[in-house]
């Protein structure tokens, strides 16, 4: 085959890694494309081989899958990163977008667009991923809650099915195709360039934190926050347990209110409840959004020796965890293992999610941050084919743990998998309707079991796109040629 860029058959190490470093699956080729057709041609030719090949395709991006993903045991990766082309392209006016190739980091394009004084408005808490890795699960943050994740902030893709055929879609064209691969964890087709939502740039943030110390009134006051019509610009929170000297650790980014009172604050011990927001605004407004900000926390509970203020510039909010992944790589602590947790609990069992994993599960969070935030679904995109709870407002609860090397302890991998385990045991009783998201299971059965009614349209889908199972075989739903033989 002849390809505008090239493919390796040597040194493919890297495809069989990612973030979460606990699968290690070698690939047999790694493809580096240069063009659209590059990847066109390589599924077109694995499709035509039918059932005579056991030969999958897996796009991977930055490598921040967490088990195994985006790799492809002895098979062909499609390492997206290369994919730069078309270059960026930005159009204005009253609804002003701009086309990227899916291989591009987010971080790029908040860098670029903010050249036209523009920016997307969806983000994740972490901006080094690609754009079609994000998509193909949902791309959520502390802006959810008003703009909806990442892929409700999209107006047209261009995809690559499992058999081959180069596809631009969008709600008003192959709008089935759109909405099965927004979320669609790479099942029906390879994303190759997006379309992506953009509004004003503010240049500046105020980013706030403060705590609390009872649950019923952290959340009542996060959910009070997403649901009014002026509020910030981003919500989110942490749940801290036994932390030492946690408001000492805020003031290398943060300056408390009351520092007197901030110092005679004890978190020892203590389970708490950190509320994270954030208001965005231009220089020449500043005067207003102090006031705006007052406002906006008078009207809550937090405990009022514990809050903190920060003002930085919106790059540097937005791309504020690469801080932390410079001084992690620099002690050799960023490529340990992740066995993160994500789960989406519904509101009207969030109390009951608490009191248990809280209380009789997870004792410390010294191994990496729980993140806690409400988001509203009726900001979410309907039809597509990511997977929440029935409820109006549910909450994302994110397990962001770090395993030490050799570490038999609490920071040990076998204790956080026990613990993720003992958690996972309790979420998975059907009556509380809790998901997963950025979901992992082994079987397919357990995947029907995830996926609940909208599983058929799934699987339908599937036949439609990718009949023969080629992409994606590291999510573990479809068995290679199964959907094909049942049709």
């Amino acid at each position: 085959m002849r390809f505008e860029g090239r493919i390796s058959f040597e040194n493919l190490e890297f495809a069989a890694r990612d973030f979460g470093n606990r699968y290690h699956l070698m690939p047999s080729a790694v493809l580096h494309p240069k063009s659209v057709s590059d990847i066109s041609s390589i599924l077109r030719y694995v499709y035509d081989l039918g059932l005579s090949s056991e030969l999958k395709v897996a796009a991977r991006g930055h490598g921040h899958s967490l088990e195994g993903q985006a790799q492809a045991y002895r098979g062909v990766v499609i390492s997206m990163e290369s994919l730069r082309a078309p270059e960026m392209s930005f159009h204005g006016g009253k609804h002003p977008y701009v086309d990227v190739s899916a291989g591009e980091l987010w971080i790029n394009i908040l860098h670029e667009s903010l050249k036209q004084g523009l920016t997307p408005r969806s983000w994740t808490d972490y901006l080094r991923l690609t754009v079609g890795g994000t998509l193909s699960n949902a791309g959520i943050s502390g802006q959810a809650f008003r703009h909806g994740p990442q892929i409700n902030n999209v107006h047209q893709l261009q995809v690559v099915t499992g058999r081959g055929e180069v596809v631009t879609c969008s709600d008003e064209q192959n709008t089935d195709l759109f909405h099965a691969v927004l979320g669609g964890l790479g099942q029906f087709g390879i994303i190759t360039q997006a379309r992506i939502a953009l509004e004003p740039a503010p240049k500046m943030v105020k980013w706030i934190r403060a705590l609390y110390s009872d649950f019923s009134t952290f959340a009542r006051d996060q959910e009070h926050l997403i649901s009014s019509n002026n509020s910030f610009d981003y919500v989110e929170g942490f749940i801290i347990i036994n932390r030492t000297g946690l408001l000492n650790n805020w003031r290398s980014s943060f300056s408390p209110k009351d520092p007197i009172q901030a110092d005679q604050f004890n978190s020892d011990g203590k389970l708490l409840f950190c509320l994270e927001v954030a208001k965005y605004y231009n220089p020449r407004e500043s005067d207003n959004i102090d006031q705006d900000i007052d406002t906006l926390l008078s009207e809550l509970s937090y405990i009022r020796s514990t809050l903190f203020l920060s003002e930085v510039s919106y790059v540097n909010f937005l791309d504020r965890v690469h801080v932390s992944e410079v001084k992690l790589r620099e002690e050799g602590l960023w490529e340990v293992p992740h066995p993160w947790l994500n789960l989406l609990v519904p509101r009207s069992r969030i109390h009951e999610f608490v009191a248990e994993v809280f209380g009789n599960i997870v004792k410390d969070t010294s191994s990496g941050p729980v993140l806690i935030y409400p988001v509203n679904k009726a900001r979410w995109k309907s039809g597509t084919s990511l997977i929440t709870p029935d409820d109006d407002v549910f909450y994302l609860i994110a397990f962001l743990s770090s395993a030490m090397p050799s570490s038999t302890g609490k920071d040990g991998l076998k204790h956080i998998l026990s613990q993720n385990k003992k958690i996972l045991s309790f979420s998975q009783r059907p009556y509380l309707g809790i998901k997963q998201y950025l979901p992992h299971y082994s079987t397919e059965e357990e995947w029907e079991a995830h996926f609940g009614p909208h599983w058929e349209v799934f699987y339908r889908r599937k036949l439609s796109y990718d009949p023969l199972a080629i992409l994606a075989p590291g999510q573990r739903i479809f068995r290679r040629g199964m959907a094909y033989a049942l049709q």
